[in-house]
């Protein structure tokens, strides 16, 4: 096992890594290697390493770079995949106790884009990311959607490379066991994980604020890794935003915000 900090929470994001050199290229034998020992994984198949690592952004500069590799899009999605199943089964049978409901909402948890971003950042996934010049002045290797992207495809690369049993063992060790027990008590506690909502109207109607708005503020991403942002507004004020892979999660994750800045607001200063 290796020796990188595992992420400590699904929502703080550790510091990232400074930016790389302007003009992207791919890293050198060494890079690979050390991210392969990060990874605990070695690729029969380096391609698909690469591959895994480049963004959009650079793939459409291809015909002035030349590059031989594709961008991880297509990866990603067969990683969604992949995590998905795999989280499922781990907490259907690690909880068989638990409903249908509670298992979709551990499952949802493990697979966000919030944690797999943690769950990429610890690992130091950002630094080998392969950008284009406009992402990388944008700060590209710091971005949740891209770093939740590329662990996505770095885990549907190991599933290609070598199989289910290898890329088991990155998720279970890394995507699952450091906070699974976290989440499992929430699961349990007053607020019920994932319920957000019905939370937050319940606190609102409790200090007579009236009922919470959901409003879709934007969309982003291909048809296949849509992300919607909604906000919540109170009284006809924005209290907080929120953003998911589906109008539903977008909501619970901006009332989620909601009763975090409230509760807060309550504490004495």
């Amino acid at each position: 096992m290796d020796s990188s900090p595992q992420p400590s929470s699904i929502e703080t994001l550790p510091s990232p890594e400074p930016a790389a050199a302007a003009v992207p290229s791919p890293p050198d034998p060494a890079a690979i290697e050390e991210l392969e020992a990060i990874l605990g994984h070695r690729f029969a198949h380096p391609a698909l390493l690469l591959r895994a690592l480049t963004h959009s952004s650079l793939a459409h500069e291809r015909g002035a770079l030349e590059l031989p590799h594709e961008d991880n899009e297509t990866l990603e999605f067969l990683g969604d995949a992949v995590v998905g199943m795999i989280v499922a089964e781990y907490v259907f049978r690690q909880y068989p106790e638990l409903s249908e409901g509670s298992l979709t909402r551990l499952r949802g948890a493990l697979v966000s884009r919030r944690h797999l971003a943690v769950v990429a950042a610890s690992l130091g996934l950002g630094k080998f990311l392969l950008l284009g010049r406009g992402e990388e002045r944008s700060g590209g290797r710091a971005k949740t959607a891209l770093l939740a992207n590329a662990m996505e495809a770095i885990i549907g690369a190991i599933y290609l490379d070598a199989g289910l049993e290898a890329v088991r063992a990155l998720i279970d060790t890394r995507v699952i066991a450091p906070v699974l027990a976290t989440l499992r008590q929430q699961l349990g506690a007053a607020d019920g994980m994932g319920d957000f909502k019905s939370t937050l109207q319940e606190l609102l109607q409790a200090r007579h604020l009236g009922q919470p708005d959901y409003r879709v503020t934007g969309e982003s991403g291909p048809d296949h890794r849509k992300q919607f942002f909604v906000q919540v507004r109170v009284a006809g004020e924005s209290v907080a935003e929120g953003e998911g892979r589906s109008r539903k999660h977008a909501e619970q994750d901006a009332a989620r915000r909601a009763i975090e800045k409230l509760r807060t607001a309550e504490e004495p200063q």
